[in-house]
């Protein structure tokens, strides 16, 4: 096994810019006074017409400047980005992020002590409170067995204050957050990067989700801290953002879903969001209820694509335990029991997620 302390690839980080100048303005300063001794900054930007290429290019000479043609969204502007990055680990960070100075030693000496280490993320706290998680990622995420996503330290619409109370909880999650996702160069590569039909919103859960498939983990590392100012592409409540999170994680569910368990958790999932879309018409949210239903048509629409790239995706070497993916239903105990912290149902979640392990590896890893 490497030493973790002398683990220092070249790292690239890739920044996804769009008339993003406020946030460079911001939060470029922090992650180019990083002590880190091997990295560079690569701005990709995607088609801006601020002044933010100006800003890099005369503040700071040193940072590479890819401009993109177009405004590609989250996924090809970063997949076109990765093809030019020379790091042996490449890190994804928005442009809203505030780093540390260590950040980044923290987290290559996380990929030095794991060899099957994939992808990992910093403990996320916000730059509005920093006092509290941030929504995006917090301390890692997680998935239930319906696709709802989840984090140490974040449920739904409720964020916990950071007390230390993860520092020291086993550190393999589900999913890295894509506002600052480090991973393998070779292995982003080898998975095929993001898939660029999600657009935005929800690939990073599905490139995690291939990993683990793949036989690699996922992890976090609360000793490197970043602060993430959050919604600088679409608000929490804007209705683009609910059609992507909806259409996505449906379609994430047709690509990586085990067999024999695809339609059941489709129609299980049918049902709970269209409870999301009577609450939003009843609440007169109406364009946010519009927004779910598009998503829904769109997906079946698409179906036969998402079967296809089931399809094509290798199943042979898939592990029997997807670390931080279980039986545990968010929806119920947010809604029904109404735990709003994850350190309220801890206890209880663990022994689930032992119990469904375990079944899983008798099962010869099927799903339940």
């Amino acid at each position: 096994m490497t030493d973790p302390q002398s683990f220092k690839p070249l790292v690239s980080v890739i920044i996804l810019n769009w008339n993003g100048l406020h946030h460079l303005k911001n939060y470029l300063p922090s992650v180019a006074a990083t002590r880190y001794p091997k990295f560079e900054i690569i701005l990709a930007d995607n088609n801006s017409d601020d002044e933010s290429l100006a800003f890099a290019s005369d503040n700071y000479p040193d940072i590479r400047i890819i401009r993109h043609d177009h405004n590609y969204g989250y996924c090809r502007g970063n997949n076109l980005a990765a093809k030019e990055a020379n790091g042996e680990l490449i890190v994804f960070l928005n442009n809203d992020v505030r780093v540390e100075p260590d950040w980044l030693d923290h987290l290559t000496a996380l990929f030095g002590k794991y060899p099957r280490l994939a992808a990992a993320q910093p403990k996320m706290l916000s730059d509005r409170n920093p006092e509290y998680f941030d929504y995006a990622g917090a301390a890692g995420g997680q998935l239930d067995h319906l696709g709802y996503p989840w984090c140490l330290g974040r449920v739904f619409d409720s964020v916990e204050k950071d007390k230390g109370q993860y520092d020291a909880y086993p550190s393999r999650i589900f999913w890295a957050s894509g506002a600052a996702l480090c991973v393998r160069a070779d292995l982003f590569e080898e998975a095929g990067g993001f898939d660029e039909n999600f657009r935005l919103h929800m690939e990073e859960i599905d490139l995690c989700w291939r990993l683990q498939r793949m036989g690699y983990e996922i992890r976090a590392e609360p000793s490197s801290v970043v602060y993430h100012y959050g919604g600088g592409t679409l608000s929490m409540d804007n209705p683009g953002k609910v059609y992507f999170n909806f259409r996505n994680s449906l379609a994430m569910l047709a690509k990586n879903v085990r067999p024999g368990s695809l339609l059941p958790v489709l129609t299980t999932r049918l049902a709970l969001d269209a409870v999301a879309g009577l609450r939003f018409l009843i609440t007169g949210n109406w364009a946010s209820h519009k927004a779910i239903w598009k998503a829904y048509k769109d997906f079946y629409l698409n179906l036969p694509y998402w079967l296809k790239v089931r399809g094509d995706l290798e199943r042979t070497s898939e592990p029997d335990v997807l670390h931080g993916f279980g039986p545990k239903s968010i929806v119920w105990d947010y809604y029904v029991t109404g735990r709003r912290k994850v350190e309220d149902s801890m206890p209880f979640s663990i022994v689930l997620l032992t119990f469904f392990s375990a079944t899983r590896s008798d099962r010869g890893g099927k799903e339940l």
